[in-house]
C-alpha cells in the first residue's frame, strides 16, 4: 500500500483515499445540470410555406417564399418571411410607399423577434414576441399548444393554426 506522509511524519493519505479526492474532484468538475442541446439553434432558411396544406394548399408567401429564421444561443431569436415578387415600390423612400405598395407589402411579409424555450429533451416549448412589423404579436406568447417546431436533421416543419382556423405549415432547412 501507498503512503503520504505530512510535515509531521503522520501517514494520513492511502491510495484508497486518493482516489476518492480524485473521484470528487472530477465529479465536482463536471456540469451538474448538463442539458442537452437546443435543437433549433442557429439560422434556418424556409423551403415552403403553405397556408391550409390538407385543403386548398396555397402559397403563404408566393410562390417563391424567403424566409430567415436564427435562434441564438441566448435563447433569442429573429424571423423574416417575405414573398420575393412583392413589387418594388415607385419610391425610394422608405415611408413613401402608395396605400396599394405597402398593403402588398404588409400582407405579403412578416418580421418579428423575441425570446425562445426548450424542454428538457432541447426541443423548442414556445416562444414570446418582443417587437414585430405586425404589432398586435408584441407582447404575445406561444407555447408549443399553439406552435410547434418539430426538427429533424437538418429539416424543421413549423405548424400553428391563424384565430380564424386556418392552418400554415413553414418547412425550413438548416443554413451551413
Amino acid at each position: 500500500m501507498v503512503a503520504w506522509q505530512d510535515e509531521a511524519g503522520d501517514c494520513n493519505m492511502t491510495r484508497r483515499n486518493l482516489m476518492l479526492v480524485a473521484l470528487g474532484i472530477c465529479l465536482m468538475s463536471a456540469p451538474v445540470n448538463a442539458t442537452p442541446p437546443n435543437k433549433v439553434l442557429g439560422a434556418w432558411s424556409m423551403v415552403s410555406a403553405q397556408i391550409d396544406p390538407e385543403g386548398k394548399n396555397l402559397p403563404a408567401y408566393g410562390v417563391r417564399p424567403s424566409g430567415l429564421l436564427t435562434f441564438t444561443p441566448d435563447m433569442h431569436y429573429i424571423a423574416v418571411m417575405t414573398d420575393s415578387d412583392i413589387p418594388r415600390f415607385a419610391s425610394n423612400v422608405r415611408g413613401g410607399g402608395t396605400d396599394a405598395e405597402n398593403r402588398a407589402a404588409m400582407a405579403g411579409s412578416i418580421g418579428f423577434f423575441g425570446t425562445h424555450t426548450v424542454d428538457e429533451n432541447g426541443e423548442f416549448s414556445g416562444n414570446n414576441v418582443e417587437g414585430s412589423t405586425f404589432p398586435n404579436w408584441v407582447g404575445s406568447v406561444r407555447t408549443r399548444k399553439e406552435l410547434r417546431m418539430v426538427v429533424d436533421g437538418d429539416l424543421m416543419t413549423e405548424s400553428f393554426q391563424r384565430p380564424d382556423g386556418t392552418k400554415i405549415v413553414i418547412r425550413w432547412q438548416r443554413v451551413r
